[in-house]
């Protein structure tokens, strides 16, 4: 299936990703401490339970063999239906600070490495079966001998291989030696050199993991290294040469060179150059996360680059060897940022800013620079409406969620948090100064999650804006803290850092999106529409729950000795439950609905992504054209001339 396929690609991504070279500095002290402490932070789970050792095992056998193409379904069926006693037994070892269960399970997939290899060789000269298929990766199990294993590597070769043949990648050769090198690098990391300190250290790891996403799937054990990736995720900047890089096994390729980054503006690299060498240390056979790691610097220090380039001598080709200092710079990546684009109506325009993630560094914030956009686009523009659009928005920092809200209303609560102990702060706006108060769409997909489902649900909530798109959200409704400050960055704990869990958030109407997400007031069909993701397809998540509305806000949640004070700053510019849409909303559905059933270009798309063997790429028959944000710009056109009609009436009456 095309979907298989898909899906095994990215998950040869995500293995690669994951990589580093030596394990957290952890014992099993250590790591007793840590769970001690996530459970303390944990909204609902505060104890190694039953239910928590059961869900701790199979994700441990999920960690060690994803694909389930190394243990077989004998040698796991105790560790995946644990007898009552077995659980006793885990539980009574866990206080005792002893790991040795989990422990027989990694030396068992240690074992099993060694099996995969020979089969390996063996099926390298074997024929590949013709339309191979596998069943939905989530439906997978463990098979149930060696020949049924045997057989399933070889599907699996088929599918990488058809895989490899439609996208065009490289030569099958090639691209097998890329697979073979990224399924070495994952086995060293569990083999660690067949050093037992280092395997028993890997395996405390792995067991962190697999508990912490027992609670739930957004509390993380994080390594070292995978701590430092998701710092640059949320801030959206790093220190480096601002290049992306391709492992091409015998070096690494330049892809792209960042703009603003030192590697573009010092002129010297190239796209395709290859890297061959960092500081003089040959990085060829290396695995990528740790040469980009080499790559990567404090700010003003330089790094020694050793590059060949390919040159043309006549009709024949030759590589140039060069050796180029480059200086290392702070890279923000603004293109996953946010981006903005006017579009022309009558004479003026609609403005579209989409914003990727939620963001703050000392040099900007997601709020400072969509005010910015805006200030500057009415400037230059008559603006009669933005989109807002938030799709595939994963979240990132709540104040900001706050600051970019409060663009679009008055003063007023914006989000609530609901602690375990059921304690509930008010984050509120107290600007009451608008950047924006006209018409607004707020364009959501099933991506959109967490801080964007709260702007999205409180501009709803406040009656401020339109939701449009997906008919809901990813339902993302919790709340969690990070171990690590983003100051700190260069000082990550060698024994691994952590994210939990520690509540859920409301918004002002008092639900919370977790689980339901955030439902569109006019649905508009996108790549994402038919697909099953979201909270609710995720392993262990936790139950919605609602508080009591705070349209009216009275600060309970503020100290008595600063309440006053706070009243004080709160008294004018109060932000309403306002109604500014709801006499449109039905025509603007309908006009929608009605443009969608008859533009035959949007129907055939309809029709390919209900297939269920449908592939993204195939949303390129339909044109380059974004079809949600074009139904998006044909809502906010038909609600600017509605609004016009209306005005129009008033006056008239009012005459």
């Amino acid at each position: 299936m095309i979907r298989n396929k898909l899906i095994l690609s990215i998950l040869f991504l995500f293995l690669t990703l994951l990589i580093e070279a030596k394990p957290p500095e952890l014992t099993p002290h250590l790591t007793h401490q840590k769970s001690k402490e996530i459970f303390k932070s944990h909204v609902t789970y505060k104890q190694f339970s039953p239910e928590i050792v059961r869900r701790s095992l199979k994700n441990f056998l999920d960690e060690l063999d994803p694909t389930k193409t190394y243990l077989l379904a004998d040698e796991v069926e105790e560790w995946e239906n644990p007898s009552d006693e077995l659980i006793d037994a885990l539980i009574g070892c866990y206080k005792k600070e002893d790991f040795s269960h989990f422990n027989q399970i990694y030396k068992l997939m240690i074992g099993s490495i060694a099996r995969r290899e020979r089969l390996e060789k063996k099926i390298a000269d074997l024929p590949l079966p013709e339309n191979a298929k596998l069943p939905n990766f989530k439906d997978l199990k463990w098979t149930v001998d060696e020949s049924k294993l045997e057989e399933r590597l070889l599907k699996i070769r088929a599918l990488q291989l058809e895989t490899a043949r439609e996208l065009e990648l490289e030569s099958q050769e090639q691209f097998l030696k890329r697979l073979k090198k990224r399924r070495s690098t994952r086995e060293q990391e569990i083999l660690q050199k067949g050093k037992k300190k280092a395997q028993k250290k890997q395996m405390l790891a792995y067991f962190l993991k697999s508990f912490s996403s027992a609670l739930d799937n957004h509390t993380v054990y994080f390594t070292p290294t995978e701590a430092n990736q998701f710092m640059i995720q949320v801030q959206q900047r790093l220190f480096g040469i601002g290049a992306q890089l391709r492992d091409d096994l015998n070096g690494f390729t330049l892809v792209r060179l960042l703009e603003g980054g030192p590697a573009l503006r010092d002129g010297e690299l190239k796209a395709g150059d290859r890297i061959i060498a960092v500081d003089h240390e040959p990085v060829v056979g290396m695995d990528i996360i740790e040469a980009v790691n080499l790559i990567r610097g404090p700010k003003g220090t330089t790094v020694s680059l050793t590059i060949l380039r390919e040159a043309s001598d006549g009709e024949n080709k030759k590589n140039e060897k060069f050796v180029i200092e480059v200086e290392r710079d702070e890279i923000v990546l603004k293109e996953t940022r946010f981006e903005r684009e006017e579009v022309p109506y009558g004479d003026g325009v609609i403005a579209h800013i989409r914003l990727f993630s939620f963001y703050q560094d000392p040099k900007a914030s997601s709020a400072s620079d969509i005010k910015n956009a805006i200030e500057e686009i009415k400037r230059e523009h008559k603006l009669y409406g933005i989109v807002f659009d938030l799709r595939g928005n994963a979240g990132g920092l709540l104040p900001q969620a706050v600051e970019v809200t409060g663009l679009f209303i008055k003063k007023g609560v914006v989000v609530s948090i609901k602690d375990s102990g059921g304690n509930i702060q008010h984050l509120r706006n107290f600007d009451g100064t608008l950047t924006w108060d006209g018409p607004l769409l707020v364009l959501t997909n099933k991506g959109s999650a967490s801080a964007a489902e709260i702007v999205a649900q409180t501009l709803q909530d406040y009656g401020r804006a339109i939701v449009v798109g997906d008919a809901t959200t990813w339902g993302k409704g919790s709340y969690q803290t990070f171990t690590l400050e983003a100051g700190n960055i260069d000082r990550v704990n060698p024994q691994g850092e952590y994210k939990v869990t520690r509540g859920l958030y409301y918004t002002v109407s008092g639900k919370s999106p977790q689980l339901s997400g955030t439902r569109a007031d006019i649905e508009i069909p996108g790549g994402l529409t038919e697909l099953e993701i979201g909270e609710s397809f995720s392993k262990f998540p936790l139950e919605t729950d609602e508080i009591t509305p705070n349209f009216t806000d009275n600060l309970t949640d503020i100290h008595p000795f600063h309440r006053g004070k706070m009243r004080r700053l709160y008294k004018k510019d109060r932000q309403k439950k306002i109604d500014l849409y709801g006499p449109y909303l039905e025509t603007l559905k309908s006009n929608s609905e009605m443009r969608i059933t008859e533009n035959r270009n949007y129907q055939n798309f309809l029709k390919e992504i209900r297939k269920e063997e449908f592939d993204s790429k195939d949303i390129e028959r339909y044109g380059q054209n974004d079809l949600q944000l074009e139904e998006a710009y044909s809502i906010m056109k038909d609600l600017v001339l509605l609004e016009r009609e209306q005005l129009s009436l008033k006056a008239a009456a009012g005459g």
